[in-house]
């Protein structure tokens, strides 16, 4: 049996993911604590009964448990349980330990919790953690931030327990402060954006097309199949067959249609404001659960504009260019994310290698997919690539598949099913792809009403011109 007096590492929060992963390191070998005041949630530790795990529900006692320099880990709602867990830590902790705050904390709270901190002597470090309970339980997508110095300490434990893709583990740092949690934030407006997406496809699907949940079930398995595979394309298939246990026909169809969110996706698009990174397809994503939540004003509207008369479309067509519009559309969001991950980057000194976060997300976590493969070719190949979709890789898969979203916002349009997410994947492409935007039309008029001076294409300098004046 392991010594209690010398555990590697020890965790607060045995909820379901932090009981998985304390779970997942035990397996693996490491000695390993939990600690909670509920008896009820100490007992799965008693119940595992592996010679390595250990329970608490004394905070002191736990924290001596603890192998010098400790690790904590935390894993409790963002914002103030964060803080709160921590004033009781400090007491108890000493120079040279370590906190790692493993929830989805807003990478502003992240850093600031660094700096207060420092003068502890306690490096704070945030880590971003993917892949849901199964994922926690066996083998996640981990983003830990805080430096070089926090890697080595956490590195044994961390390697051995994540995910892996092609042999590699799905854990690496991400760079300096607090990169892991901005690089999970990204992380989770992507994944508003693709899952946004797939269900615009089975509106079309089901609307459109009218196709069954079995038929829509067995087309998402088809793409699930091919380019398109990916852990949100299989868990479709699995959400649309499982049949309702208190009714007839299928669950989903008894499934409210108001979306909820816990804030990620909106901090992904107000963080990308502030940098002036567009990311219009995670925009429209975050806007959609929005508007999913007006279903009292949805269904008044509903009443007073009758929709447009059902014509059915080629289905095989239809569904060829829908599979080509989720494609083109998902290649957008990546390319959205990673851009906005490299100008927070150079914003904010992380050092953020973006090579490495598709690497680390190509397995374990929400979001992987077979096209993370050729991204993180792309920025292995180029790492001071702009833009993913600058890179010639991308453009040759990308470039066939764009008809099949125009073609497929078209339909929307015109029969009425709203594709917010990739209608504005197909705007950032159409407005990336201009040589010349209109743009020159709003700094005019701003000069005009406002005296805020534009540039000129021809010569260097700000001007103001009177407009309609001679």
């Amino acid at each position: 049996m392991n010594d209690p007096a010398n555990l590697e590492l020890g965790l607060i929060g045995l909820g379901t993911m932090g009981m998985s992963l304390l779970l997942n390191m035990a397996d693996h070998g490491h000695a390993v604590a939990g600690y909670h005041r509920d008896a009820a949630r100490l007992q799965r530790i008693r119940a595992a009964a592996l010679p390595n795990l250990h329970g608490f529900d004394e905070l002191a006692g736990f924290v001596r448990a603890l192998r010098r320099p400790r690790v904590v880990m935390l894993l409790v709602p963002a914002g103030a349980a964060v803080d709160a867990v921590i004033a009781e830590l400090l007491p108890l902790l000493e120079a040279g330990d370590f906190i790692v705050d493993a929830g989805n904390s807003f990478h502003r709270d992240t850093t600031r919790r660094a700096h207060e901190l420092e003068s502890w002597g306690i490096s704070f470090v945030g880590m971003g953690v993917s892949g849901g309970e199964s994922g926690a339980r066996h083998g996640p997508s981990m983003m830990p931030g805080g430096g070089a110095h926090a890697w080595e300490r956490l590195r044994p434990v961390l390697e051995s327990v994540a995910a892996r893709a092609d042999g590699e583990p799905c854990v690496a740092p991400m760079g300096k402060g607090a990169a892991g949690h901005y690089v999970k934030m990204v992380h989770n407006g992507i994944e508003y954006a693709l899952m946004q997406m797939l269900a615009e496809c089975y509106d079309l699907m089901r609307r459109r097309l009218g196709m069954t949940n079995a038929e829509m079930a067995a087309e998402f398995a088809r793409w699930n199949d091919g380019r398109l595979q990916g852990f949100l394309v299989a868990i479709t298939v699995t959400v649309l067959g499982t049949p309702d246990p208190l009714g007839a026909g299928e669950l989903i169809d008894a499934v409210s249609d108001q979306a909820r969110a816990k804030g990620t996706g909106k901090w992904t698009s107000q963080e990308a404001m502030d940098l002036g990174v567009p990311v219009p397809a995670i925009d429209a994503a975050v806007s959609a659960r929005e508007l999913s939540a007006l279903r009292a004003e949805r269904l008044q509207l509903a009443a007073l504009y009758p929709g447009l008369p059902a014509v059915r479309a080629d289905r095989a067509a239809a569904l060829a260019g829908l599979e080509q519009a989720y494609f083109a559309a998902a290649w957008i969001a990546y390319a959205q994310g990673f851009a906005q991950i490299g100008a927070a980057s150079r914003e904010y000194g992380f050092g953020t290698e973006l090579a490495t976060v598709a690497r680390v997300w190509r397995a374990g976590c929400i979001i992987r997919a077979a096209i993370l493969e050729p991204i993180h070719a792309a920025f292995a190949a180029n790492p001071a690539l702009a833009n993913l979709l600058l890179a010639a890789a991308v453009a040759a898969a990308l470039a066939p598949a764009v008809a099949g979203l125009r073609a497929t916002v078209i339909d929307g349009v015109s029969c009425g099913v709203p594709l917010p997410a990739l209608s504005a994947a197909l705007a950032y492409f159409d407005g990336m792809r201009s040589a010349r935007l209109p743009a020159n039309l709003l700094q005019a008029q701003r000069d005009h009403f406002g005296a805020h001076t534009y540039e000129r294409l021809d010569r260097d300098g700000s001007f103001h011109s009177e407009w309609g004046r001679e």
